[in-house]
């Protein structure tokens, strides 16, 4: 069994950055790919960006250029960086990790243990 366990959220203005972390707990999540989805109220919950075991990342068109994804295999740990926050970037954002790591993932079936969450919101 894999814990995840999303940090780094929080208010912050347009224009503005946050730093997501996902800490991963139980056994070594080095090989699995991984992802970033993000839900806000009253929709469904979205693909933002992934990475797999090697680094190669993938990214929906809405955050390409803005946010970047990352891992430290060593720490057990990825990452979210996103820059140039929109407030229409407010949800929850969450970390999932896909342990069969056959196909990069853009759709929840793909990943098998999720986080919690964590709230990002942007003021205008």
């Amino acid at each position: 069994q894999v814990q995840l366990v999303e940090s780094g959220g929080g208010l912050v203005q347009a224009g503005g950055s946050l730093r997501l972390s996902c800490a991963a707990s139980g056994r070594s999540i080095s090989r699995y790919y991984m992802g970033w989805f993000r839900q806000a109220p009253g929709k469904e919950r979205e693909f933002a960006a992934a990475i797999t075991s090697s680094g190669s990342t993938h990214y929906k068109d809405f955050v390409k250029g803005r946010f970047t994804i990352s891992r430290d295999n060593a720490a057990n740990t990825v990452y979210l960086q996103m820059n140039s926050l929109k407030p229409e970037d407010t949800a929850v954002y969450y970390c999932a990790a896909d342990s069969r790591s056959r196909i990069l993932g853009t759709t929840s079936h793909f990943y098998d243990y999720w986080g919690q969450g964590t709230q990002v919101t942007v003021s205008s």
